[in-house]
């Protein structure tokens, strides 16, 4: 069952302590700091009165009188804004956009009890968050709001839209569907009963902690490898647990916070992002690449969602090269696609 709970929750990214040898190819450069944007942290609330926190990018020569297109950015499932969500954000405000990475409620500086909590409903609602706040800046356009979601935010930023016309142009990169994920595993390996068997843990465990017993994490990036160790596993860990892309956020005393519960990681059973996508009816940009294990979850929203739409492959990369590696993420496209779409 623990190598179950693991290929379930692969996309569940936690951060590391241990830094060892990691792949910097291809530009990886997480930590991108750009001289031509200005950096403001703001924190406001959502509508359950939880903080949420975020950096907020404004580009070169920003001029406070004018109203400029935003972006908010949505980091990977079990990562903070740090990790990924930031690189994006700058390169982005670098090409004139005002950008805000957040942080998901229950992670990195947001609030939410218990920490690393899911709650698909809580996440998705962190993105309008973002919009309630950039909307009511003086410098944006309320009318020129869009958002980006990496990894697992790419399904919380496509809930979030389907009830929120606010947001006028989405774009996902290397998505996973966490529902789908957890409900059936990567390409439906997961049987029905395997699930029932993940839930009825998760079930026993609220007993355990409703009496006062320690609250169970699991899922993500293990902490160490070994030779059985699984190819994504690996993938995962040479960002996560590596001097590459880890991460410790303000507070954390050690790794489990970096994992979600068990006992609300089944919460995303009951998550289908792309039921009603076509409702959307706004421009989608579906980015992956090709040799992403995770393809065939931008593959089903394009094929679900209406236009105006499309399907953006990056050729030999994989789903976590496009956290980082600045040599394969198409920014250049991600920025035409705002432009043309937040005219």
């Amino acid at each position: 069952m623990k190598k179950l709970a693991v290929a379930v929750a692969l996309a569940a990214s936690s951060l590391s302590f241990t830094a060892i040898g990691q792949d910097m190819s291809n530009g990886a450069n997480n930590f991108y700091r750009s001289a031509e944007v200005s950096l403001q942290k703001v924190s406001f609330k959502n509508q359950f009165q939880m903080k949420i926190v975020g950096n907020l990018f404004t580009p070169k020569n920003f001029d406070p009188k004018r109203r400029y297109p935003a972006i908010v950015v949505g980091h990977p499932m079990g990562a903070v804004k740090e990790q990924s969500s930031n690189l994006y954000a700058q390169k982005l405000a670098e090409q004139g956009f005002v950008t805000l990475a957040i942080d998901q409620s229950f992670w990195g500086e947001s609030e939410g009890q218990p920490r690393n909590a899911v709650a698909p409903d809580i996440y998705a609602e962190a993105f309008s968050a973002a919009v309630d706040f950039l909307g009511t800046r003086a410098f944006i356009d309320r009318e020129r709001i869009g958002a980006l979601g990496i990894c697992g935010s790419g399904s919380f930023v496509i809930s979030a839209a389907k009830i929120d016309p606010r947001i006028k142009s989405i774009a996902t990169v290397s998505m996973y569907d966490m529902g789908a994920a957890n409900r059936d595993a990567l390409n439906h390996s997961l049987t029905l009963e395997q699930r029932k068997q993940i839930i009825a843990q998760a079930a026993q465990q609220r007993y355990a902690e409703f009496e006062g017993g320690d609250i169970a994490v699991a899922g993500g990036t293990d902490l160490k490898l070994t030779a059985d160790t699984h190819p994504i596993q690996r993938e995962f860990f040479d960002f996560y647990r590596t001097r590459r892309g880890e991460f410790t956020p303000a507070g954390a005393s050690d790794q489990r916070t970096t994992k979600p519960t068990v006992t609300s990681n089944v919460k995303f059973m009951n998550f289908y992002p792309f039921s009603d996508i076509e409702t959307i009816s706004r421009p989608m940009l579906f980015i992956a690449g090709d040799q992403a294990h995770s393809k065939e979850f931008s593959q089903e929203a394009y094929r679900l969602a209406a236009q105006p739409k499309e399907l953006y492959w990056v050729k030999n990369a994989g789903h976590v090269d496009l956290y980082d590696r600045t040599d394969l993420i198409p920014f250049e496209k991600l920025t035409s696609f705002f432009r043309a779409n937040l005219k």
